[in-house]
């Protein structure tokens, strides 16, 4: 079964050649490797680049330890591209596991017969870096697991069906390979299990592994919901009775974005034009690691949903934030100050949205609560409500816009619409 990533492979083939060192960041399992040694590696051959130009290593293969000594790497690699002075296509899977890598990366590009695509599991030592270290050499491209678009590609059944196998196990590519239930929460489990969280705590070396696995447990348990460390903090000393630190916590919670495990969304006074501080939201970027994480017994899918429309959002090239409206209103014959909430405010460029994930608007009364938000904005931009009914896409006379969140997914340009 293959797998289209068009949106991720054009993206490499658009930045052929153009001597920088293109970086391919990532969720462990998210599909980095496929993308690199099958589809574009097969994508170069159909070009006529010869199989011999193209060096490919991995470097998680315990198979390549040598390599993992930045010398041996560089030896090994001058010794093949110096055969000719044809182009090579330099494969580096996993790079983060050789030694100052940096080094090597900055070196390679004295070559003149040299294009380098690498891939890393993690920020700290990659996107930090490439701003960096690399001054400008690098060029970053962040590959999501499967948007539902990607996952409907491969999906047999339909999109009703498809929807409620993505809010449950999510899109990390190898689970469109098990079929029974049974199966995928094994591979779900045991990833977050051996690879995301025994990573974590041996990379960043971390003696309190209870603690950092309950911070986990919070953070999955509150998807869509506003927290801090602070907040975290008070829940661990009345609940766990423990008396780790604020300053722990946002620690943790750091390793874990670094990991890609989950992101944050910053709060945005949309009328005041600035950022607040705490408390911020946090998403996974697999709804289905994030499942697994709790024993897949908190599947609320109006939370799912928002989570799903976040990553969308992301993957599309947007920065995401949550919007925060202020505004004075009267309430029981006294003008108060009141706060309203805009689920998402993306922008991109020129480009700004607003959003509301809702999950149902079945009555005027819930309808009336969405659209406060979106009344207390003066500006123009678009104010998209998001909803799981399945209807047209449809404008009422306020200008707001209605979309099902399939209408949304499944078209790459719905924003527009």
């Amino acid at each position: 079964m293959e797998i289209k990533r068009d949106d991720y492979l054009n993206m490499l083939i658009a930045k052929k050649g153009n001597g920088l060192i293109k970086v391919i960041t990532g969720l462990r399992r998210a599909g980095k490797s496929y993308l690199l040694f099958t589809l574009f590696k097969k994508h170069l051959l159909e070009s006529g680049v010869k199989e011999d130009h193209i060096i490919e290593v991995e470097l998680d293969n315990r198979l390549n330890d040598e390599l993992r000594n930045p010398d041996n790497m560089l030896a090994y690699i001058k010794g093949i591209v110096e055969k000719d002075k044809g182009l090579y296509y330099v494969l580096l899977d996993e790079v983060q596991y050789m030694r100052e890598f940096e080094d090597v990366l900055n070196s390679l590009l004295h070559f003149k017969n040299v294009d380098v695509y690498v891939t890393g599991s993690n920020s700290k030592f990659l996107s930090k870096d490439i701003i960096t270290e690399f001054r400008g050499r690098g060029d970053e491209i962040h590959i999501f697991p499967l948007s539902f678009r990607e996952f409907m590609g491969a999906y047999d059944g339909d999109r009703y069906e498809g929807w409620t196998e993505y809010c449950t196990y999510g899109g990390l590519p190898y689970i469109m390979a098990l079929k029974s239930e049974k199966e995928k929460i094994n591979y779900l489990e045991k990833l977050f299990e051996e690879i995301y969280l025994m990573d974590i705590i041996e990379r960043n070396k971390i003696g309190k592994t209870q603690e950092f696995e309950d911070i986990l447990n919070v953070l999955a348990s509150s998807i869509s919901s506003l927290t801090n460390p602070l907040r975290i903090q008070n829940t661990f000393k009345s609940e766990l009775h423990s008396d780790i630190s604020d300053h722990t916590i946002k620690q943790y919670i750091e390793y874990m974005e670094e990991a890609f495990l989950i992101s944050k969304a910053q709060r945005y006074d949309v009328k005041g034009r600035k950022y607040i501080g705490t408390p911020q939201k946090y998403y996974f970027e697999d709804v289905g690691l994030r499942n697994a994480r709790i024993g897949f017994r908190q599947n609320e899918e109006n939370h799912i949903m928002e989570n799903i429309i976040y990553n969308e959002l992301r993957l599309r090239g947007y920065k995401v934030d949550v919007g925060v409206v202020k505004s004075r209103v009267m309430e029981n014959g006294k003008r108060e100050n009141k706060q309203y909430e805009v689920d998402f405010v993306a922008n991109l460029g020129s480009k700004r949205y607003y959003i509301q994930s809702a999950y149902q608007m079945g009555n005027e009364e819930k309808r009336a609560q969405e659209e406060a938000s979106f009344r207390n904005i003066d500006d123009s931009f678009k104010k998209i409500f998001i909803v799981k009914d399945v209807i047209k896409v449809q404008r009422d006379y306020n200008g707001y816009t209605t979309m099902s969140i399939f209408d949304f997914l499944l078209d790459e340009n719905s924003l527009d619409i």
